[in-house]
């Protein structure tokens, strides 16, 4: 059975798997196929129960999981405050949405329209559709790219300029956001930094970083620099 505490960790750890997706993808070109299909799948989820459900389960969560672990275990390093960054800014984008209700429409309205014509194929196959990514890439740039803080991903040249990529990082940051947006909904946020790594710090109301309103359907919202 769910509980508010048993999905605020699944909603944090699905922000964590976004920002370590868009890490591989940024410094490899490729990432594990089974996380990123979770979490793609997870921004078409309009009306899920539960946060386990945005990923098909808690197995589609189990990368995030595992690294916000090793993060709040004490691991640190150049990589892990890459993470932090990018964790930071898609919790950070997610509190800022409702100032935009224009933002919100367009993706509720573009990501309904991907998930009619997307959610069966995904479901069926073992690889997210590359329409759907590119579908997901190009609403996230007509409506988040100009937005802040910004997001510099940073990685392999040759990687960030090379559009399909480019297309799969946009499409993680979106996943990231909308899982920053499931945990704000869930009324704590639950952030910060701790010996130059990501930590906890329990007892601050979300609304205090956000104001009175927190989006009520997946919602988004990113900007991205690639360097």
């Amino acid at each position: 059975m769910s509980t508010p505490e048993h999905d605020r960790i699944l909603a944090l750890a699905g922000v964590f798997q976004s920002a370590v997706l868009v890490q591989q993808l940024a410094r490899e070109s490729l990432c594990g196929q089974t996380a990123y299909r979770a979490s793609i799948r997870s921004i078409l989820m309009l009306d899920a129960p539960d946060v386990a459900s945005l990923f098909g389960g808690i197995s589609g969560v189990r990368t995030g999981l595992s690294k916000l672990r090793e993060q709040l275990g004490g691991r640190s390093g150049p990589h892990e405050l890459e993470l932090a960054r990018y964790v930071i800014a898609m919790v950070q984008l997610a509190g800022k949405l409702p100032r935009h209700a224009d933002v919100e429409q367009e993706l509720q309205e573009g990501i309904s329209a991907a998930r009619v014509r997307y959610l069966d194929e995904l479901d069926q196959g073992n690889e997210v559709p590359q329409g759907l990514v590119d579908e997901l890439a190009q609403l996230y740039a007509r409506t988040i790219s100009n937005m802040n803080p910004r997001i510099l991903v940073s990685g392999e040249h040759g990687y960030l300029t090379d559009p399909g990529v480019a297309a799969r990082v946009r499409a993680g940051l979106l996943a990231g956001i909308r899982a920053g947006v499931a945990w704000l909904q869930l009324g704590v946020f639950v952030f910060g930094i701790k010996h130059i790594k990501i930590a906890c710090i329990f007892g601050m109301n979300h609304r205090k970083i956000v104001g009175k309103n927190v989006p009520q359907f997946l919602t988004v919202r990113v900007h991205e620099t690639f360097s």
